[in-house]
């Protein structure tokens, strides 16, 4: 199958598996729903993904692979860490509290198995989490950030970025932010984590 004709059929079916998600819920969101939804063969699904868990995974990743691409990009560049940490937070909070994290999220908390939590989990903060850390590191050996632990610098960063704004947004206690709303808390998070991390506490 060429490139393109599988891409174009993967992201069917992954339209297809949100879609089932809604309906179902993480448990009854099977395989073979899925395929029917997409109208592609449960073979399909196994052979591309796995299984539903290597789907879901699939999902996961393809929603953050904007900001884990800007990381990684950002890393090579050679760029300065603070305009990496800076341009990161609008497309990470958008991330974050986007209508299909949202919908991920809800099925994950209803989901008694917890297998879609774990997903999440592994796929979403566990892999980008490493790549802000990393950024913060090159940032203190320039001498831009001063702090002693880096899972602690970036636990600060992503609590003052994102707080309990998720979870407000997965339990229908926040509205969607639109892109100024975003763009104004992010700011806000990089100048108070500037004024507790960085050694002059100044951007």
């Amino acid at each position: 199958m060429r490139d393109e004709n599988k891409a174009s059929r993967q992201q069917k079916i992954e339209e297809a598996a949100y879609t089932v998600l809604e309906a179902k819920g993480y448990a009854g969101a099977s395989m073979l729903a899925i395929a029917k939804a997409a109208r592609a063969s449960n073979e399909t699904l196994y052979n591309w993904y796995g299984d539903k868990t290597g789907l879901f995974k699939a999902l996961v990743l393809r929603n953050a692979e904007e900001v884990k691409a800007l990381l990684e990009e950002g890393l090579d560049s050679g760029k300065r860490p603070l305009d990496i940490l800076h341009a990161l937070g609008p497309r990470l909070l958008a991330l974050l509290v986007s209508p299909r994290a949202i919908q991920l999220n809800r099925a994950a908390a209803a989901d008694p198995t917890g297998e879609l939590g774990a997903v999440i989990s592994e796929r979403g903060r566990e892999s980008i989490a490493p790549l802000i850390g990393e950024v913060m590191e090159r940032a203190r050996r320039e001498g831009a950030l001063e702090f002693d632990a880096t899972g602690e610098a970036v636990g600060l960063y992503l609590n003052l970025l994102v707080g309990d704004l998720q979870i407000r947004r997965v339990i229908g206690r926040e509205p969607p932010l639109d892109e100024a709303a975003i763009n104004r808390r992010a700011e806000q998070a990089y100048e108070r984590f500037l004024r507790l991390a960085s050694p002059s506490g100044q951007p």
